[in-house]
Formats: C-alpha cells, structure tokens, sequence
C-alpha cells in the first residue's frame, strides 16, 4: 500500500489502520494526504483497486476569507499555529498527536486550501476500475465536513459517516 501524511504529519497511518490494507494495489492519505492520494492515483498507470481518502482537506466550499485568515495566522506564528491545527486535528478527543509531529511548510498549506477537487477527476479514477472511498468525522474542525459528504457521495464507491468523531476519525 501507498499512503500520503497529512499536513504538518508524518507516520500517523497508524490511526487509521482499522481500514487500511495491506495490498500492492491500495493507495490511502489523510487529510493533505488525500488529495495527494487522488492526485497520484490519477496519475498513475499502475493498477489501483482501492483509493482510501480519510479525512480529505475540503474547503472549497468555505469562504475565500478562511484561507486568508489560516495563511495569515501561520504568518504570525507558525509554532501557535501548528499547536492550534494538532488540537483542532484531535478534538474532540484530546489524543496527544505529538509523536506525528512534522515541520509543515507555508506553501503546502496554501496548496489544500486553494485545492480544488473535481468529480471528474474521481469519475476518471473510478472508470479505471479503482473504488474510492471517504472517511469523514461529522465533528470535524479542520475541512468542512458537510460540504465534504456532499462532494464526495454521489462520485464515490463508500462514504463513512464517524458520529461524534473529528479530523482523525477518533470521538
């Protein structure tokens, strides 16, 4: 399997082994992960049977203000911000995401707030024979989890709806 980190991550795999698999053909990514994921899986000639999106950095639906704000607070103070994503990341849980710690950088944040995700981009994907499925925490404070359900249903193979859970799938 392939997998892709999300923002300011690296090795938290780990949180979403329940649903991952160990296959040659599955490729997965969390949050910034997912649309490199997607991005790959597009990309790809190798065959793909499974694209495993968690938690996909979806904001397109929000206003063009909120990336403003985000790219502004990480300008500030990019400590205070990763602390404020880490927290947010985990709520509402208080699971400590330490230990996945990554540097991050300005420009990768800029990059999933400007992404833009295309149903053709997934219908292509899934024409190829590849299913797709999206994890999403009805709780979650960093995407727009609504408007990320909304996307995402009618262009994919699975959607998990986690009740009371967040960003990393954990209530």
């Amino acid at each position: 399997m392939i997998y892709f980190s999300g923002f300011c991550l690296r090795g938290e795999a780990e949180l979403f082994a329940d649903w991952l698999m160990e296959s040659d053909y599955a490729v997965a990514g969390f949050s910034l992960g997912a649309i490199r994921a997607l991005e790959f899986a597009l990309q790809s000639e190798s065959r793909i049977d499974r694209l495993l999106l968690f938690s996909p950095a979806f904001f397109q639906t929000l206003p063009d203000r909120f990336a403003v704000r985000q790219l502004r607070a990480w300008d500030r103070d990019p400590e205070a911000y990763r602390k404020q994503f880490f927290q947010n990341c985990a709520a509402p849980s208080d699971r400590d995401l330490s230990p996945y710690a990554a540097q991050g950088s300005r420009q990768e944040l800029a990059f999933l707030l400007d992404y833009r995700w295309e149903e053709e981009k997934l219908r292509a994907i899934r024409k190829r024979g590849t299913v797709i499925e999206v994890f999403v925490g009805e709780e979650d404070r960093i995407i727009d989890a609504e408007g990320a359900m909304k996307f995402f249903a009618p262009e994919v193979d699975a959607l998990y709806r986690f009740r009371h859970a967040g960003h990393i799938l954990t209530k």
